[in-house]
């Protein structure tokens, strides 16, 4: 039983409270942002190197991820009247009024960026710090202002954003990135397309509606999906290359086995293209990049 003084929840409160938490998790994009996180931390994981204590690991981690939840709020807050347009984001919360797209939410996201990238400086050095503000300018100016209105290569100019989550990982080791950490930018950089293009795929009357350049949008399903197909076997190439360089076996199995079904999936919307084959390329697209992260983790835990 509840303690006397304890307030006791109705269920309509509960409901409330749930659909603010799922409200801001939607809002800060902490999906996107707890995966860029630990990109970081496979960019550590797989640098030679001193190891750093378990705060600085934790810090560094949480201030990739709260520099990454600014830029992913900027990105709706920037994008409100493109949201509005497509059926896939007109229920997020700029667009429906349930927050106020003022000043002092722009201030607050600001504020959290700030935030992520000076405990990236406390945590590792000014070099890590610099990447964590150029993976979340990328993606809140670079890809949402300057590029994603105007150009089918938005998304691919965009996907640096990953690339320097790794390198600031990385560089919390050594400020120097070596052939392992740009491998692994490299990787993340080659990753965005063919995940991001399947989505349009998916998505294609809504970015049409909105008028937004996608790729599918300019060429159409058919030559999209032939596209998305060869990115995903220049991705999966290039995730071979750790293990010439440094990685051992396990990373070369999870590499193998989360390629292998990303082709598979991308030659499947190839041969049929529709929005079930985009969906299913764009999950096989994150389990690949998952166990790409965690094979590069727990090899390089193995090698210790």
């Amino acid at each position: 039983m509840p303690h006397a003084n304890e307030q006791v929840l109705t269920p309509a409160q509960t409901r409330a409270g749930v659909s603010r938490a799922r409200l801001f998790f939607d809002l800060f994009k902490l999906r996107i942002g707890l995966v860029i996180g630990f990109t970081a931390m496979a960019g550590l994981a797989v640098t030679p190197g001193p190891s750093l204590p378990a705060w600085r690991i934790f810090a560094l981690a949480l201030g990739v991820t709260l520099a990454s939840a600014a830029a992913g709020a900027f990105n709706q807050f920037a994008e409100r009247d493109l949201d509005a347009r497509m059926a896939r984001t007109r229920g997020r919360p700029f667009v429906i009024g349930i927050l106020h797209p003022g000043p002092a939410w722009l201030a607050a996201i600001i504020a959290i960026g700030t935030a992520g990238v000076l405990l990236a400086a406390l945590a590792a050095n000014a070099v890590a710090a610099l990447y964590v503000f150029l993976g979340a300018f990328t993606y809140g100016a670079v890809y949402t202002v300057w590029l994603k209105r105007r150009t089918c290569w938005n998304i691919v100019i965009g996907g640096l954003a990953g690339s320097f989550a790794v390198l600031a990982g990385a560089a919390a080791v050594n400020p120097t990135p070596g052939p392992l950490p740009l491998a692994f930018a490299l990787i993340l950089f080659l990753w965005t397309p063919p995940h991001f293009w399947s989505l349009a795929i998916a998505y294609r009357e809504d970015y049409a509606s909105a008028q937004v350049p996608m790729l599918p949008v300019l060429i159409g399903e058919v030559r999209a999906a032939r596209t998305v197909l060869s990115a995903s076997i220049m991705l999966v190439t290039a995730s071979l290359a750790p293990a010439f360089l440094g990685m051992g076996w396990f990373y070369l199995l999870a590499a193998l086995a989360g390629g292998a079904w990303l082709v598979l999936n991308s030659a499947r919307l190839a041969l049929a293209p529709g929005r079930r084959a985009a969906m299913m390329n764009f999950h096989a697209s994150l389990i690949q990049l998952t166990l790409l992260l965690c094979g590069a983790v727990v090899d390089a835990a193995l090698r210790a």
